[in-house]
């Protein structure tokens, strides 16, 4: 039985869990959700595992009725939800009734707003996930972007109905930042002591062109030895590569698997959520780290997470 109606799908909303690791040496990216912290954290508002599938919707959202009772919660960047006309809380669950219908517009803050419903968004899983691959069209739903008329399932929902938020100081510490901590990158010595200073002192904006391949930037542009060639290499999420123009590209959750551009730093894994919120005109800049201190950042993060004093039940 269905339960979800597509009235309006918004500019770009995809069915997202934590995406397919391990298909890179077939050219398959993880793809998954660009802010992976507040999927995790609106599946457990509503009681499903952390990895479960939800919505994905981009810069405006668009409006969901439901067919039966169901516990939601929405997550990410506000779009100025509402329920009904009443306006809704995010970071926290809610129930909902058969022929509610749920409203969402243009971003408040932040780039993407997750909707995660009692036993997710049920689609048929492609290696593994039902993460949509936009670029090839596999996976999620139809493998492709929500469309008006669109009939969603919903998995089998456990019995818990318990009200939850998330805890106002984990809110606090799990902010997307606009200074991204970086490690050096496979060919940082490629760069000159001048265009390392460059690249740390330098603000950038995001471009209208970027997308869940790359986040493209723009700015001073980062020079680089032309005598140097590479063969092309396999690539990592959060990889800046430099291409002959000097403007860098953040690899993003359906990048390509390989590349031959020189790459200077890599965006730490602490910092990958942050890079889901990013909208164009945005203006980020950069910051070195050791690979110790981007590990610890990481274990502090994933200890937050994983710790009683997140959920507020």
């Amino acid at each position: 039985m269905s339960a979800i109606l597509v009235h309006a799908p918004g500019l770009f909303t995809t069915v997202q869990d934590l995406g397919r690791e391990g298909f890179g040496p077939i050219g398959v990216s993880a793809s998954g959700a660009a802010d992976p912290i507040s999927l995790r954290i609106g599946n457990r508002l509503v009681g499903n595992v952390e990895g479960a599938a939800a919505l994905e919707m981009t810069l405006v959202g668009g409006s969901l009725t439901f067919a039966r009772h169901g516990i939601i919660a929405l997550t990410g960047a506000d779009f100025g939800a509402s329920l009904g006309g009443v306006a809704l809380p995010m970071w926290t669950s809610i129930e909902v009734q058969a022929g509610q219908t749920l409203a969402l517009g243009p971003s408040r803050s932040g780039a993407r707003a997750y909707f995660c419903i009692q036993g997710g968004i049920a689609v048929k899983p492609f290696l593994g996930s039902a993460s949509t691959h936009v670029l090839s069209g596999l996976g999620g739903f139809e493998g492709r972007p929500l469309r008006k008329g669109d009939l969603l399932e919903v998995g089998p929902a456990n019995s818990s109905s318990q009200k939850r938020s998330l805890s106002p100081q984990a809110l606090e510490r799990l902010q997307p930042r606009k200074v991204l901590r970086v490690t050096a990158g496979p060919q940082s010595d490629w760069f000159a002591p001048s265009a390392w200073k460059q690249f740390f002192e330098s603000s950038f904006r995001v471009t209208e062109q970027s997308n869940r391949m790359g986040i493209r930037l723009e700015g001073r542009g980062i020079p680089i030895n032309p005598s140097q060639e590479m063969i092309t290499e396999g690539v990592s999420l959060g990889a800046i590569q430099v291409p002959p123009s000097g403007q860098p590209i953040i690899l993003f959750v359906e990048q390509q698997t390989t590349g031959g551009y020189p790459k200077i730093a890599n965006v730490i894994s602490a910092d990958v959520h942050s890079l889901g919120q990013l909208r164009p005109r945005d203006e980020i800049r950069f910051e070195r780290v050791e690979m110790s201190e981007a590990r610890s950042l990481l274990i502090q993060q994933e200890a937050l997470l994983a710790s009683k004093e997140l959920i507020l039940e």
